[in-house]
């Protein structure tokens, strides 16, 4: 036994902060101070909070160490694991809080977290799968193998209230019976890993620090359904989730958990891993199964639906890696605990990637039914730098914003989806108010025109022109009857595009709209942007602060300012390219933004 475990953050957003090397230098340190029999380095999955990464936590103490670098080893080596003194000035502090030092479940951002998908993530060894079995896993398989019969383990899922947290909602356990239901001796599980919306790292986070609580639930998912094979398709940007599922499948298949006869009970099951190439739309579940078989990913129009006629032609369910996250835990813990958490249509706990103008960036897990208010302020640590809140973006492309009049509104599907917005598979991008949200829509719109498949009209055609209105709209050149048309084109597309990629595309459009009508109508009518961010709209004027010295004529690319020395200048609004290089070299603070 040792008597200290050095836990360091191997998720992305901290390897490509240098994680690696700084496991690395403890592995060196530790073994050259001879603690090696007395100090264990263990990589973990991600702990949540990006915004201070590279993160290491050193037990039994539970001491916190943020905004580590490689030079920093050595004193905690030295100080904390030789001679038993934290390095205070490595400690997390929080800033509402600065002096004081708290544990990682101490601190605001975990404290009105619930982690059940999450349960794992920065806890164990995401390589070993003892680790994982230490944690009581694969006892929900063992469980179901040998004490439940399948429809035994759908109605428990059933009776959870699970629904999928890939965006749709569609409840877990309905989805899983229609397929049980299906006839034929042929079916397959699918996972969903294909996580595209900007902004969003759930999916990923799950995989890289407990990969083995998805293949579990995708073994109990087939037991559920009769099906014997499964397809994990993860996205090849993903290189240390798909590194470490290989991992996580070959010990699983070592240690007699996937394959023939798991477990002695007769039952065969066995996964393979399929690599996307990056396209938002084989998020959409057709699309993914299309991709599988061999051929380029487009939808298939529904019905029939997958789980009668799926991958192959043969029926199928696909879930993505957060619902799969959740399976094992209701069945070892029943589906009253689960059902016992969130709001009475939507059970149990959310991931959410808090993103944007936030203080804490990075993973949290809250029970439905939690406040923005208190996703924003008491977890995320609200809005830097003293700015006001102004919206939220849920649910990637297919969302919508979420104003600040709905600040205090319960998350839960039906909540969101009331009021214009979605949950999505969990992104959430808070924005303040220097935010514009025409531009916003602009940005989610050029995403989705970008990464539609062509295969319908209405998608292919109809986005493309909505995007054209905000370029109109965001250059001044549109007019109010231009507004009209795009929000009616808005309704065409959702009403007729073949996909949930296309029908949701307008979304953030849409939400702008309703809420931040007056922003169009300053880019339309008065030809400004409010938030001086549309390019197209910026004036640059040099004041009277003018002290002549000529140094933004010089500066300028394309010769828009004359003037005569210790004189004003002027800026010539017809040759001005608007690219701010004026203002950058102006010492005095003398040109303005409009």
């Amino acid at each position: 036994m040792v008597r200290s475990h050095v836990l360091v953050c191997g998720g992305t957003g901290c390897h490509s902060n240098n994680s690696a090397a700084i496991k690395k230098e403890f592995e060196t340190l530790i073994k050259e101070r001879g603690l090696e029999n007395d100090v264990s380095v263990v990589g973990t999955g991600c702990f949540g909070l990006c915004a201070v990464g590279p993160i290491v936590i050193v037990y039994p103490e539970g001491a916190f160490y943020s905004g580590m670098k490689v030079e920093d080893v050595a004193e905690i080596v030295d100080e904390h694991l030789v001679k038993g003194r934290l390095v205070q000035r490595l400690l997390y502090k929080e800033k509402s809080d600065a002096h004081s030092v708290k544990a990682l479940s101490e601190t605001n951002f975990y404290k009105k977290q619930t982690r059940v998908a999450l349960r794992n993530c920065g806890v164990i060894n995401p390589e070993e799968i003892d680790e994982y079995i230490a944690e009581d896993g694969y006892q929900a398989l063992i469980k179901c193998l040998t004490e439940l019969k399948p429809q035994e383990v759908i109605d428990i899922i059933k009776a959870s209230g699970l629904r999928g947290r890939g965006g749709g909602g569609f409840p877990t356990g309905l989805k899983w019976q229609f397929a049980a239901n299906s006839p034929g001796p042929v079916k397959y599980v699918c996972c969903n890993a294909d996580e595209g919306d900007p902004g969003a790292f759930m999916d990923r986070s799950i995989l890289e620090g407990d990969p083995h609580a998805v293949l579990e639930a995708m073994a109990i998912a087939g037991y559920a359904i009769g099906a014997h094979q499964g397809y994990i398709y993860v996205r090849a940007e993903y290189p240390i989730a798909v590194q470490r599922l290989r991992i996580a499948l070959e010990q699983a298949k070592d240690y007699g958990l996937l394959g023939k006869n798991i477990l002695d009970t007769g039952f065969d099951f066995d996964l393979e891993i399929r690599l996307g190439a990056g396209a938002f739309v084989c998020g959409e579940e057709t699309a993914l199964m299309t991709s599988i078989e061999g051929n380029r990913g487009e939808p298939r129009p529904r019905p029939p639906f997958p789980a009668v006629k799926g991958l192959f032609g043969k029926p199928t369910i696909l879930n993505n890696v957060e619902t799969y996250a959740n399976v094992c835990q209701i069945i070892l813990k029943g589906a009253d605990w689960f059902a016992s958490m969130g709001t009475e249509k939507s059970k149990g706990t959310k991931v959410f990637a808090l993103g944007g103008k936030i203080t804490n960036t990075g993973l949290v897990e809250i029970p439905m039914g939690t406040t923005l208010r208190e996703v924003i302020e008491d977890i995320g640590g609200g809005i830097p730098n003293g700015k006001h809140f102004k919206a939220a973006q849920t649910g990637g492309p297919s969302g919508g914003c979420i104003p600040a009049e709905h600040f205090d509104i319960p998350i839960d599907y039906d909540n969101l989806i009331s009021i214009g917005s979605m949950m999505g598979s969990g992104g959430m991008i808070v924005m303040d108010e220097d935010n514009c949200m025409v531009d916003i829509a602009k940005f989610f719109l050029e995403f989705t025109v970008d990464e539609s498949c062509g295969k319908c009209t209405p998608c292919r055609i109809g986005n493309r022109r909505l995007l054209e209105y905000l370029d109109k709209i965001t250059s001044g050149q549109a007019t109010l009857q231009d507004l009209d048309d795009m929000e009616q084109l808005c309704y065409y597309i959702k009403a007729n595009s073949l996909c949930g990629l296309g029908q949701t595309a307008p979304n953030p459009v849409l939400s702008t709209l309703r809420y931040f009508r007056d922003e169009y109508i300053a880019h339309v009518v008065e030809k400004r942007c409010p938030c001086h961010v549309c390019k197209g709209l910026a004036r640059y004027t040099i004041t009277d602060d003018c002290k002549g010295c000529s140094a933004c004529a010089k500066k300028c690319p394309v010769g828009a300012i004359s003037g005569e020395i210790r004189s004003k200048f002027v800026i010539d609004p017809s040759k001005c390219i608007k690219c701010g290089v004026c203002m950058e070299t102006c010492r005095f603070g003398a040109i303005v933004k409009e």
